[in-house]
């Protein structure tokens, strides 16, 4: 997966979380962040990492970001991993 293809799942799965009020409430919970400031840190790779980081923690959350998306399973997991701080990714 380019940096490109890793970026807009990345923002993809940014859109799916802001458009659920109470998981985009969670993930600003946990981030630090205002939904202004991650409006202006959208076209950052390291947030966009984070955002898939979050995704990532919840089997259903993916399911559910995959299937509105029409993307396969794997595709944020690789997203992440071609994204900085990817590389350091573990499931424990």
């Amino acid at each position: 997966m380019t940096r490109d293809e890793a970026e807009t799942v990345g923002l993809q799965a940014l859109a799916w979380l802001a458009a659920d009020d109470e998981l985009f409430g969670s993930f600003l919970g946990a981030s630090g962040a205002s939904a202004a400031d991650a409006a202006d840190a959208a076209a950052r790779p390291e947030f966009l990492g984070a955002v898939l980081d979050f995704v990532l923690m919840e089997d259903a959350w993916v399911i559910a970001f995959c299937t509105q998306n029409g993307l396969a399973y794997t595709r944020p997991a690789l997203a992440r991993a071609a994204l900085p701080g990817g590389q350091a990714f573990h499931w424990t």
